[in-house]
């Protein structure tokens, strides 16, 4: 299994392009299945999960193809022969889940594989089934599967959540756009990655309305059509290489980045001693003065502290002058790296859903291990400060999330090398 060697102490200069998102394009990619005219989508990013949903959707007999080196999709389902998204595939990544509700829209019926993905908390399907329930679907889990039919079609209705899930908001939404009459979906999730599938889905011909807002308003219609839509810029990729300059000293200007993407992490990031100016192309971060300010995190629902930024918060303020209390509202058991910021070091001490640390003078290099998405991308940027070497192990995880981490790191500076494992 390859690793990844980090030696510390290297001041970053120049710029870093972000790429497109990866939860935005893992779901605009099952609205394929919504039409029979093609989906094209460009500023796609080149990750394993893009290849597993291709896999998916290839598997349900819908063609997609990588073109320009993985950075357009073309893609096109005028023959799904297939309505079970099987174990195999799912296994391998939660969002293989969206086929749920295209699938059941168009098709009137869906097998599919309860989902894996990162071991960071149960995510359970239960927001999905109910809203798409009240839709007037009928699902049944059954040997680990859920069966869903829509007999009679779906029909519009009213559904509140229970809490703003993003993955239950795209799944009901991409189903009510075929469904008969207007949905109502209140406590939608307001992220950027929902806003940008409704914005493809209109593309597409959808009549949707209060996308970015609590409440979502969708008016079925009979078929959609085709379109080309490009991914919005990753804002959890573009947030953690804001933070590499901010650990590792110097200034970066992160290409494509946009403040309305992040501004509850800049709110943050400003009050512990960080400066992000807007440019023509872009944010450029770099520290204001001298040692970074202990501040207080607490993760919830975009326009809130992004869960995905936790990880990489902690390892930032794991330097920082005081003590921060990180409060994670999202997911249960996501301080998983904690402990392995710990072997670097680090002074923190995990509560229950809440991590205090003390920040500390150095890290220092050391054997860790990452055990998700965001932990591995923490650690690493943990090493980037750290005196010595600091070797990642088990960096899989990374190549879910981050295309040409690596190359982009090296590229300004960093003195970073993935070595394969023995």
């Amino acid at each position: 299994m390859d690793s990844i060697i980090v030696t510390g102490g290297k001041e970053l200069s120049g710029e870093i392009p972000i790429a497109g998102a990866k939860n935005a394009c893992l779901a605009l990619m099952p609205a394929t299945l919504l039409s029979e005219e093609p989906l094209t989508l460009t500023n796609a990013p080149r990750l394993s999960d893009i290849k597993t949903m291709t896999e998916l959707l290839a598997s349900l007999g819908a063609e997609a193809s990588a073109l320009a080196d993985g950075q357009v999709l073309a893609m096109s389902s005028h023959n799904i022969d297939n309505h079970v998204a099987d174990y195999e595939i799912v296994r391998k990544m939660r969002a293989s889940n969206l086929v749920l509700g295209p699938m059941l829209a168009r098709l009137g019926q869906a097998v599919v594989s309860l989902p894996g993905g990162c071991a960071i908390g149960a995510r359970p399907m239960d927001l999905h089934i109910q809203g798409l329930t009240a839709l007037g679907a009928e699902i049944e889990l059954k040997d680990g599967y859920l069966h869903a039919k829509a007999p009679k079609g779906l029909k519009g209705a009213v559904y509140e959540m229970g809490f703003a899930s993003v993955g239950a908001t795209e799944n009901i939404v991409m189903a009510a756009t075929l469904a008969k009459g207007t949905t109502v979906l209140k406590n939608a999730a307001r992220e950027p990655e929902i806003v940008d599938l409704v914005s493809c889905l209109k593309k597409m011909g959808a009549h949707i309305d209060g996308e970015g807002t609590s409440t979502i308003t969708i008016e079925g219609v009979d078929r959609l059509h085709g379109a080309t839509h490009p991914v919005v810029t990753d804002r959890i990729e573009l947030g953690t290489y804001m933070l590499a300059p901010v650990i590792a000293g110097g200034e970066v200007e992160c290409i494509g980045g946009r403040l309305d993407l992040v501004e509850a992490f800049v709110e943050k990031l400003d009050a512990a001693g960080v400066s992000v100016e807007e440019t023509a192309r872009g944010l450029k971060v770099s520290r204001k003065n001298g040692r970074l300010s202990a501040v207080d995190v607490t993760t919830a629902p975009f326009p809130g502290f992004p869960t995905d930024l936790q990880a990489q918060m902690m390892a930032m303020l794991c330097t920082a002058d005081g003590t921060s209390v990180l409060e994670e509202k999202i997911f249960e058991n996501r301080f998983m790296h904690a402990p392995e910021l710990m072997r670097m070091g680090a002074n923190i001490d995990v509560q229950g859903g809440k991590a205090i640390v003390t920040g500390v003078e150095q890290l220092k290099g050391a054997p860790v291990m990452a055990t998700d998405l965001r932990a591995s991308v923490s650690l690493i940027l943990a090493g980037l400060a750290a005196k010595g070497d600091t070797q990642v192990n088990r960096v899989y995880h990374l190549d879910r999330g981050y295309e040409h981490l690596v190359r982009k790191l090296s590229g300004v500076g960093a003195q970073v090398e993935r070595v394969p494992g023995s």
